[in-house]
């Protein structure tokens, strides 16, 4: 008896963006490299095939560039400065240029930058959580997931927390752009408009930085150097941009979508309440299983052959993180949340040469965040229906309800 495939993967589909894990395993068994004419891309799902394409030469990651270069003039200059300062981001950047610019930034990353950030991140933890309303309903995610890596990531960074929300918002719409937003059709302007604020509030912070240096991270990249290169204005601006988009939208969805799946599995909240030294692989648990990255995008460098389907120099692909993340293959029991699991060899922060440069921090955030919500906040409880980010790239709670 052969096997009914779906017609397509449908990202649209309010049932797909709700929990895409029905169709998307289907595929993982039955179609591994399958075409989607909806995405107009080639959409992976096994942990070995999205590893490799994580990682291959026969994989680049600069999709901006092609992508502009194809749109119309008029096109183009909707989205000039949008592309600009994003073309300069290094995980759209293939070596050597990649690996130049990774080192710069490294500067801002050592272990002991991270770990310094501890008092703070708690500190930060208790502030919020002391805000929060008792035994009325809120939104977790703007009262709490969306606030603390947003704190956090400004105070690595060196910009007042009095912007976090102006900030956000520029986040929220270079996001549509960047998640494959495939609802918004008025996505380019509105992530045209949060890249020209954005970079103008760091083009201000860079210039202070340069007269009257701080111990933060804006004044280590502008003193940056290696072999006397140094970061340019423009990638100096691209690498702020960076850093407070990947440190806040990631974690946000690690941090909201976390709280959830503690939520959903009481039993494992009670867990980790009852021993905190769990916090470690509850995160990597949280990252893993439905963790904050659906997807990454690659484009094909070299035309090659997977499953018996042709990729031709130039196709999209989709490399299904959380697919991969729930391969049967690899993963013992891998649609149970599980935060004592073991074996954990998750590929949420990326694999190869554009392994995540905030990892640590990420980890940091939840494993300080977690135990310390939960033993605060015994009496959480779900409060109506997730909204779910209407995006391939990123995935995590948009809004979710909840009491105290």
């Amino acid at each position: 008896m052969t096997h009914a495939l779906p017609l397509a993967y449908d990202p649209t589909d309010p049932a797909v963006v709700e929990n895409p894990y029905p169709v998307l395993l289907d595929l993982q068994r039955h179609d591994p490299a399958h075409w989607s004419p909806k995405v107009r891309a080639w959409i992976l799902t096994r942990y070995e095939d999205v590893r490799n394409a994580l990682s291959s030469p026969q994989m680049s990651v600069n999709r901006l560039e092609p992508f502009y270069r194809a749109l119309p003039a008029e096109e183009q200059s909707r989205v000039s400065v949008l592309i600009h300062y994003l073309s300069r981001w290094l995980v759209f950047r293939d070596p050597p240029e990649h690996t130049r610019l990774r080192k710069l930034l490294m500067a801002g990353f050592t272990a002991r930058a991270v770990q310094a950030l501890r008092p703070g991140i708690e500190e930060i933890s208790s502030m919020i959580i002391d805000r929060l309303p008792k035994g009325e309903v809120f939104d977790f995610v703007d009262a709490y997931a969306m606030q603390l890596p947003g704190f956090v990531i400004m105070d690595l960074l060196g910009v007042p927390r009095s912007e976090m929300l102006r900030l956000k918002g520029c986040s929220d719409r270079i996001q549509l752009f960047i998640g494959s937003a495939r609802n918004s059709p008025n996505k380019y302007e509105l992530a045209e408009a949060g890249a020209q604020e954005m970079a103008g509030i760091f083009r201000e912070l860079i210039a202070e930085r340069r007269l009257s240096p701080k111990e933060d991270m804006i004044s280590t990249l502008v003193a940056a150097r290696d072999d006397d290169d140094a970061l340019s204005e423009d990638e100096l601006i691209a690498a702020c941009m960076l850093v407070m988009f990947g440190g806040h939208e990631t974690t946000t969805n690690l941090m909201a979508g976390g709280v959830l799946k503690f939520l959903l599995h009481p039993e494992q909240a009670e867990l980790l309440r009852a021993d905190p030294s769990l916090a470690k692989s509850a995160v990597e648990e949280c990252l893993r299983f439905d963790g904050p990255s659906g997807s990454m995008a690659r484009v094909v460098a070299v035309d090659h052959n997977l499953h018996g389907k042709d990729l031709r120099s130039g196709d999209r692909v989709f490399a299904m993180i959380n697919t991969a993340n729930q391969d049967p293959d690899v993963f013992e029991n891998p649609g149970v949340f599980d935060i004592t699991r073991a074996q954990n060899r998750h590929v949420t922060f990326g694999f190869g040469t554009h392994f995540c440069m905030g990892s640590a921090l990420a980890r940091l955030e939840g494993e300080v965040a977690f135990p310390h919500l939960l033993a605060s906040l015994p009496g959480l409880k779900l409060a109506g229906d997730v909204d779910w980010h209407p995006t391939m790239i990123m995935r995590g709670p948009r809004s979710l309800p909840v009491v105290i």
